[in-house]
């Protein structure tokens, strides 16, 4: 998003999406029967469910939110059924509408600091790394690196999780549930577009995936967010093979926007025992500890 124009769009489509996704049943609403013209919710009935006028939903899915209150973001968030990440993202569009911001910069260098890096040297046996909001690995530890060597194949630095899965053909391979990583990613970027709209990075980034990835297209076209705070990826790793790890994502509250990432696997299992021979090769390859670059 580039600007005000920008917001007032995405306010739009972000509404409009998702009172298409929700009928008249589910809602509780009547339906007297009858071929409806829209897909989910009329306007009309979004406006009923939160409790103000047709005029004023109709104002503010047209985007126009500045000055919006808490209560009515929060009665419009209840009617269209938005699970926590939305609301958030709602919110976040809402600021950024009533906000003026001066005239994007490009972002300066990010770093992790000697004290983050000095913990993620210290998990000798979980891959770590540390990202910020646009999906760039500023800095791994060793067995970090190892995991996703294939992502650091491409000379471009930051490395970027969003950039190996849409426009690297290795991520089909690596990733064994391409599509769930693939939807996952295009979530968090829609919904660190939403929280910082005046990201140069990140708008430049959205703007390369979607000139050169049908598959990106697609899916930013769908305005899904979402938290991914943990969960479980299964990789296929070109030395050590299948890899079913957990993952735990975990913010840094000093270093605004940026997650420290870890992966484990189940004691004694085969990708635990596939971790510790990734570990054995890091030792005797001396891979270094950190590969991060800047943002």
């Amino acid at each position: 998003m580039n600007g005000k124009g920008d917001i007032r769009q995405e306010i739009n489509q972000f509404l409009t999406s998702r009172r298409a996704k929700i009928t008249p049943e589910q809602a509780g609403l009547p339906t007297h029967g009858g071929k409806r013209r829209v897909a989910g919710l009329r306007r009309a009935e979004v406006a009923t469910l939160a409790g103000v006028s047709v005029e004023y939903y109709t104002r503010l899915e047209r985007g126009d939110a500045g000055g919006v209150s808490e209560s009515i973001l929060e009665a419009i968030a209840r009617a269209l059924r938005l699970d926590e990440a939305e609301r958030t993202h709602l919110f976040h569009l809402a600021r950024a509408a009533g906000t003026t911001h001066p005239p994007r910069r490009r972002p300066s260098p990010q770093r992790v600091r000697p004290a983050v890096q000095q913990l993620l040297d210290s998990m000798t046996e979980t891959p770590a790394f540390v990202r910020n909001g646009r999906l760039d690995i500023l800095s791994a530890n060793r067995l970090g690196y190892a995991l996703y060597s294939e992502v650091y194949v491409d000379p471009v630095r930051p490395a970027n999780h969003a950039r190996f899965i849409f426009l690297d053909p290795r991520s089909a391979d690596f990733y064994l549930d391409w599509d769930s990583a693939a939807e996952d990613t295009v979530a968090l970027l829609r919904s660190e577009a939403g929280r910082d709209p005046y990201d140069r990075g990140l708008t430049d980034l959205i703007g390369e995936l979607s000139t050169r990835s049908e598959d990106f297209r697609v899916l930013w076209a769908a305005h899904d967010v979402k938290f991914h705070p943990n969960g479980v990826k299964r990789f296929r790793h070109p030395l050590v093979g299948d890899l079913l790890l957990h993952f735990e994502a975990l913010e840094l509250a000093a270093d605004t926007g940026q997650t420290i990432i870890t992966h484990t696997a189940e004691a004694n299992s085969p990708s635990d025992d596939a971790l510790r021979v990734l570990a054995s090769w890091t030792a005797s390859e001396n891979v270094p500890s950190s590969h991060g670059g800047d943002a």
